[in-house]
């Protein structure tokens, strides 16, 4: 028996108007945010990085493809705190999207969602590159990634409802397993205490602060600013009377003016990945301070 076509189109129409299980669009704009959404939101979410671990998270061009990924996001996740200042402006405005904007709901900054060091008494330029709200790489402090975490998956509750309880149970699996890991971590970690290093930028104070390690110098000679020959100098003598265990510097940066520090002081320049993707072993969250742990307590043999 054929079916009538006024039944097919019925039945097409029907089709058409049922609820479509819509998955969230969100744009990252470091790593580590991705990855953070990817544990909460599953399947559930199609998570689109603006960036690498390769690249410095200053300086990023609004490219037109980036463009693209901001005009049809659901959720816009960043750092904030002047980290992307550089670009992020001209990608929101570029994408015109209103879902997205600063004060929507679809604009989330992880930033707001912990306590801030090094906030700075003055901004005056002859400084360096500081940050007015304070420094922004929070990242590599495990503590902040769970509170960013609470905060982000309430958000992508309030903007897909509809899966509003998946993300809550997978951030309460997430952070069981985070918790548990920070705990091995600083058992890991205990020996770093007080473990003096030179670090290139002022990115990694977060993890200072977390460990107890104890930075005593830096191979940028103010932040912002790249390497010179007078301050490298400087600092090699420094480093000869008093040595440091590690020069660190991250995976996107150049490892020329650690690895010269490193050969005339005989301190080892330590390369950390600094968010995920920055090492083979960084593929996630997890790996990031697995990797970054190991890296410094090889240091220390």
């Amino acid at each position: 028996m054929k079916t009538p076509l006024c039944i097919l189109a019925a039945l097409t129409l029907a089709v058409a108007a049922a609820p479509v299980h819509a998955t969230l669009n969100v744009l990252a704009c470091e790593p580590e945010w991705g990855a953070l959404v990817s544990e909460i939101a599953g399947d559930k979410a199609k998570v689109y990085v603006a960036t690498t671990a390769q690249q410095d998270p200053h300086h990023v061009q609004a490219r037109p493809a980036l463009i693209a990924r901001a005009r049809s996001a659901d959720l816009l996740v960043c750092t904030g705190a002047e980290l992307e200042v550089g670009w992020l402006p001209l990608l929101l405005s570029k994408g015109a999207n209103p879902s997205i904007q600063v004060g929507q709901p679809g604009y989330f900054e992880a930033a707001r969602q912990v306590t801030l060091l090094e906030l700075p008494r003055a901004l005056d330029r002859s400084l360096g590159d500081v940050h007015a709200a304070g420094n922004p790489h929070i990242q590599l402090d495990p503590r902040n990634i769970a509170k960013v975490a609470d905060a982000l998956a309430e958000r992508m509750a309030q903007i897909a409802p509809a899966d509003a309880e998946t993300f809550r149970a997978r951030n309460r699996d997430f952070q069981s397993r985070w918790q548990t890991a920070i705990k091995r971590w600083e058992a890991q970690a205990a020996p770093l205490q007080e473990m003096p290093i030179v670090v290139y930028h002022k990115n990694v104070s977060y993890l200072e602060n977390w460990l107890g390690l104890k930075e005593i110098g830096t191979l940028e000679p103010l932040p912002g600013i790249p390497p010179t020959p007078s301050h490298l100098a400087e600092l090699i003598a420094k480093l000869r009377a008093d040595p440091a265990r590690a020069i660190i510097y991250a995976a996107y940066q150049s490892p020329q003016a650690a690895e010269f520090v490193s050969a005339q002081s005989k301190v080892p320049a330590v390369m950390i990945p600094f968010t995920v993707g920055g090492s083979d072993r960084a593929k996630d969250l997890f790996g990031l301070f697995d990797d970054t742990i190991s890296r410094l307590l090889d240091a220390q043999k």
